[in-house]
């Protein structure tokens, strides 16, 4: 990998860009050159929210993330907005609990995980993000598991300790889920 270059979007209060924190961080303990730059409207929670994060081999000359090798789409606004722009050849992981569109483009690979249903279904409501955040992972961008669990107790074990486990459980649905 020379440079990848993610888009995470969703509204505020989906913890849009608590998971490009955490793939940025991940992408920092792997020795890469790293930007996260996260966006979102004057609501915060409810308005609009994405955030880009690029992972390098070399270093990073803009951190704008335009035309995105990879969407993590949180919600069906975030899907239709940021989809026509995904580099041909790139991926795009979805919540298909959310967004019930079938894909568009043929030049680019889907991966849907009902992630707002699996969540809630293991009683991790509001972890969808990490479960979209597991399948990236399984999907996209294959990183040691040492490394997986020390960025993950140090994104969410150092302000809120009591969600390691939860998060922990969120991104394994997403890593196992084969759909």
């Amino acid at each position: 990998m020379n440079i990848m270059r993610i888009l995470v979007a969703g509204f505020g209060g989906q913890g849009v860009l608590f998971a490009g924190k955490f793939l940025a961080s991940l992408g920092l303990l792997e020795g890469r050159e790293v930007s996260w730059l996260p966006s979102y409207g004057p609501e915060m929670r409810g308005g609009t929210a994405n955030c880009g994060v690029i992972l390098s081999d070399l270093p990073v000359g803009s951190p704008i993330v335009s035309e995105p090798d990879v969407l993590i789409a949180m919600n069906l606004p975030s899907f239709q907005k940021y989809q026509p722009r995904v580099k041909s050849g790139g991926a795009i992981v979805y919540d298909s609990t959310l967004i019930p569109e079938a894909p568009e483009r043929a030049d680019v690979r889907y991966f849907a995980l009902p992630a707002t249903r699996l969540a809630a279904q293991a009683a991790l409501a509001g972890l969808a993000n990490m479960a979209l955040a597991g399948k990236f992972l399984r999907e996209c961008y294959a990183a040691p598991e040492e490394l997986i669990e020390r960025t993950l107790a140090e994104a969410a074990g150092q302000k809120r300790p009591d969600l390691l486990e939860a998060n922990r459980r969120a991104l394994a649905i997403g890593r196992a889920y084969e759909g």
